[in-house]
Formats: C-alpha cells, sequence, structure tokens
C-alpha cells in the first residue's frame, strides 16, 4: 500500500499496478499548500456522485443539477435571479 516514487527524466510517475487495480488508471492532480495529491476519476463520475447523495439527488436530472448549481453560483456572487 502506497510507497515512494520517483519521476523519470521526462516528469513521468509510474502508478504501482496494485494502486492502478484499486483506484483505476485516471487521477486528478490537486495542488496543496503542502504537497500534491491524486484523486481517482471514476469511469462514471455521475453514477458515483449519486450512490453518495441523499435521495432526493438521486432522482434529480442532470438539467435540475445544472440550474441549481447555476442559481447557488448566482447567489454566492450576488448576481440576481432570473
Amino acid at each position: 500500500m502506497g510507497g515512494e516514487v520517483q519521476t523519470d527524466e521526462r516528469g513521468r510517475l509510474t502508478i504501482p499496478k496494485d494502486v492502478r487495480e484499486r483506484y483505476g488508471e485516471e487521477f486528478r492532480l490537486v495542488e496543496l499548500d503542502s504537497g500534491i495529491k491524486l484523486v481517482p476519476i471514476p469511469d462514471d463520475p455521475l453514477a458515483e456522485l449519486r450512490a453518495a447523495a441523499s435521495d432526493e439527488l438521486r432522482e434529480a436530472s442532470l438539467g435540475a443539477l445544472e440550474d441549481a448549481a447555476r442559481e447557488e453560483a448566482r447567489e454566492q456572487t450576488g448576481e440576481h435571479v432570473r
């Protein structure tokens, strides 16, 4: 589980096979104040979100989720919602 890895001459990392088998082949690189973190990207992000969400969110359409996100963003930035 885990361990040390080093970049090659081109700056690439090799993720060990057991880690790839557990978490997948795609990761998002997140920069933190104290370093970096690799976060696995699920094959179906929407399905993962729905699985972790409430019943109300599981039943919502993608359009409804997008509308709710836009409204929340407008409220947080002080824009008027039409």
